[in-house]
């Protein structure tokens, strides 16, 4: 028991320390902060709006059959890329991407060879395509290639243009 008494005092011993240097600190706090909480902010009011488009298409249904068709009547003039063609694999790089490095001849044709920036190397000829714009090689000669791409003008049809890459020079040539 005499041991449990002297645990005891011992314990409230430790409890009775000095604080006045923890005292000292929150009066400091308490006179530096401040006690005043800024507004809430205004709340503006809520200005409804009736919906009067009911008479015009939802915006999130699909155009009816007959107004798809007047556009395709509009556009059925107009010069555009055929979407039925099966794409060929330099039409998945852009014109600056592909480098002319040579040229080849075999039976009166002659063919280009084409780098691709993953550093293949492809052999086309007149009527092969490449470029993202659906560019059909019209003319192959031993400097250049010529091609027509078919670029969109903004109003639904294609223009075409024409563009031409040369061979590229290599270091030791100058």
């Amino acid at each position: 028991m005499k041991i449990l008494v002297l645990i005891f005092l011992v314990l409230m011993a430790g409890c009775y320390d000095d604080t006045s240097d923890l005292s000292a600190h929150m009066e400091q706090v308490k006179s530096t902060t401040t006690s005043q909480i800024d507004p809430m902010p205004e709340v503006h009011p809520f200005n409804h709006y009736d919906y009067s488009a009911f008479s015009l298409r939802s915006p999130f249904s699909l155009p009816k059959p007959e107004a798809i068709q007047q556009k395709i009547q509009q556009m059925s003039g107009c010069l555009s890329p055929d979407p039925r063609r099966r794409k060929q694999p330099l039409e998945k790089f852009a014109l600056g991407d592909l480098t002319m490095r040579g040229t080849m001849g075999d039976d009166g044709v002659l063919w280009a060879l084409m780098e691709a920036s993953d550093f293949t190397l492809h052999r086309v000829s007149i009527g092969s395509y490449l470029g993202l714009f659906d560019g059909r090689i019209t003319e192959v000669s031993a400097k250049s290639v010529k091609l027509v791409e078919l670029t969109p003008d903004g109003a639904g049809c294609w223009v075409e243009r024409e563009t031409v890459l040369k061979i590229a020079q290599s270091v030791s040539e100058g």
